[in-house]
């Protein structure tokens, strides 16, 4: 009978209100298996609708999912709803937080939308209720969680148990107490909020509700369990970073430990990946968008990848050894992988060999399914006649890739990645970032704070204009995690200063994807430039491999890259030398990167910054040089 022995739980009062209601059947899953043939309304239905009766709307159809050979896709009828919305987060509380609270954006309080959602579940015919873990159970650090959900909309309950730690029946300790609870109730966002994405939390010191009112999992399975890691580490002074971190090691032997951060599209998937091969086996580093003239690259050995983390990298001061590096451990149990650049079969091996004969079934959506016959994750549903969705996703359990890393890691190199734009004298923008650039703490801080989104991001459902003269350019937030935090602006910013302070041995790099200057390059930059530190062991460069950046705010630039043998062009490492930019073009660029660090930054200058970050941000204001930043925070 599912919850209804409360024995080995502690639960809230309007839970067990819930699960107490006569005629409602409570079922906690002891599998996996149980939660796919629930997904599918029962193990022979070959497609499911996922629909809902709506107060004065009548039925709608959320989603609906088709059994494949390899595993189930989901799709969703609102092309909306196949990005995640960056403005679903809604603070309910009265804690502390820069957010929009429900009142001030909806005109209303929650409180009753809340007790009205309890009374909706008490009406559904099935709930699942499922335990899980946010974090990391395997080193200690996963929190008692409880998701809440009708049984029609299984699939969701399956995404959050690939994704998270999920607790089979059976497994459940006793006095379980849950830390967060997630209740998904999809009807309200077109009651009450127009048909939009809306996750609604609901914080207190010991709990923190998550009210889903979507079935993307963006939000809320993935981004809502994030914010639940972040609210945590506020109270007890740690980070769940926004990173994928993988451990390299190169033909000679070599081991250097990568953690890549930014914005959702800034490559952090892509740096577990293997770099992407041209038929005779080059990689294309770019090619020009104007003369058409494309560099290749060869390498015969690449390195061998052991991924770590693919999103979230939590950060626990219990991980630390003693030393002055940061040591990081996996966040999630499942990742929730991008895969629109795989465009035909070959051009990412590992990747396609694991969905398309994967180990146990998988979970996709955003593709073109056809009940019985395999799942190609190169075939994308279309947002209409011959636009393909941008954002095909898949859901791979971490424990099937086969050279994945447990435990923590110790990091070395602390690299930020930003979507660039083409650039040009004619076209200027912000896509002036060399191939690779090295920065000083104090720096790397900086660029956390304002953490650029980027161009043409594919993961999120909004426009890149924003009525500023500066490319479209908008902020992410704080560590680029902020659209997942809930609290203080200045909170984040200070824990990612502590931590910076604390783990200097840990080197900084910038790193851009989609283009360098004038040249398309995709995320055939960042392989590039990855294959580069590894195989030098790092980046403690000698002072006459360096050069100041014409840009202060881009750090230092290399003055020669040579990869297996070949050079990589000095455009491409200093972009002012590409004749399509040359320095008019690049000092465009350069202005438009200014404007937007100053405005962005001079956001968090309160008195609650450290008195730190407000000499990182008044050297920014004035316009200060590399060696004013490298100053504040010197290296070890």
């Amino acid at each position: 009978m599912g919850l209804r022995n409360l024995s080995k739980m502690v639960l809230p009062r309007e839970l067990k209100s819930i699960i107490s209601t006569e005629g409602i059947e409570i079922i906690t899953p002891e599998s996996r298996e149980e939660l796919i043939s629930l997904a599918m309304g029962g193990k022979d239905n070959a497609t499911f609708d996922v629909n809902f009766d709506v107060k004065d709307k009548g039925v709608i159809r959320e989603a609906y999912v088709a059994k494949c050979k390899n595993g189930l896709v989901v799709n969703y009828d609102d092309m909306y709803m196949r990005r995640r919305d960056p403005d679903s987060m809604v603070i309910a509380d009265d804690l502390p937080t820069d957010k929009l609270t429900h009142e001030k954006r909806f005109g209303m309080p929650f409180e009753d939308i809340r007790q009205e959602t309890f009374d909706w579940l008490k009406q559904q015919e099935s709930l699942i209720c499922m335990p899980f873990l946010s974090g990391n159970g395997k080193l200690g650090l996963g929190y008692a969680s409880l998701l809440v959900v009708p049984t029609n909309a299984a699939f969701f309950a399956l995404m959050m148990a690939d994704l998270q730690n999920f607790m089979p029946k059976s497994k459940i300790p006793n006095f379980f107490r849950p830390r967060a609870v997630v209740y998904v109730a999809p009807p309200f966002r077109h009651i009450y909020y127009e048909g939009k994405q809306v996750v609604i939390h609901n914080r207190y010191f010991e709990m923190h509700e998550v009210f889903a009112y979507n079935l993307y999992p963006g939000p809320s399975a993935k981004k809502g369990i994030y914010s639940v890691l972040l609210h945590l580490g506020e109270q007890e002074d740690w980070i769940t970073v926004h990173a994928a971190t993988v451990k390299i090691t190169t033909p000679y032997e070599l081991v250097v430990t990568v953690m890549h951060e930014g914005a959702s599209g800034g490559g952090k998937s892509e740096m577990n990946e293997e770099f992407h091969r041209q038929p005779d086996g080059r990689l294309l580093l770019g090619e020009n968008t104007v003369t058409g003239e494309k560099i290749l690259l060869t390498m015969m050995d690449a390195c061998e990848l052991n991924p770590v983390t693919d999103d979230m990298a939590i950060c626990h001061p219990s991980l630390q050894r003693g030393g002055n590096k940061l040591v990081v451990a996996d966040a999630e149990a499942g990742w929730f992988l991008r895969v629109n650049h795989i465009t035909s079969y070959g051009t990412e091996p590992q990747i396609e060999k694991m969905t398309i004969h994967p180990e146990k079934p998988l979970v996709f959506l955003n593709m073109d399914g056809t009940p019985g016959a395999s799942c190609l994750i190169w075939e994308p549903i279309m947002d209409a006649p011959g636009k393909p969705c941008p954002n095909p996703r898949v859901i791979i359990p971490r424990n099937m890739y086969k050279s994945v890393v447990e435990g923590a890691v110790e990091v070395d190199v602390r690299s930020f990645g930003i979507r660039t734009p083409p650039t040009t004298r004619e076209k200027p923008s912000y896509g002036i970032v060399g191939i690779l650039h090295v920065l000083p703490p104090a720096l790397a801080w900086l660029w956390r704070l304002v953490s650029p989104r980027g161009h043409a991001n594919p993961s999120i459902a909004d426009s890149i204009d924003n009525g500023k003269d500066d490319g479209g350019m908008i902020s992410e937030g704080v560590g680029s995690y902020w659209p997942f935090a809930t609290g203080k602006m200045v909170d984040q910013a200070n824990l990612l200063l502590e931590q910076i302070v604390r783990t200097l041995s840990t080197r900084y790099l910038l790193i851009p994807n989609q283009y360098i200057g004038a040249y398309r390059v995709g995320f055939a930059g960042q392989w590039a430039a990855r294959e580069f530190i590894a195989r030098r062991g790092g980046v403690r460069f000698r002072p006459e491999s360096l050069t100041n950046s014409r840009c202060p705010l881009l750090g230092y630039a290399l003055s020669s890259m040579k990869i297996d043998g070949t050079n990589i062009p000095k455009g491409f490492l200093q972009v002012e030398h590409q004749p399509e930019v040359g320095t008019e073009g690049y000092d465009a660029g350069s202005i438009i990167l200014k404007d937007f660090f100053k405005r962005e930054a001079s956001q968090f200058l309160c008195p609650d910054l450290l008195p730190l970050g407000k000499r990182i941000i008044d050297v920014l204001m004035n316009d200060g040089g590399i060696n004013d930043y490298f100053d504040l925070i010197p290296k070890i």
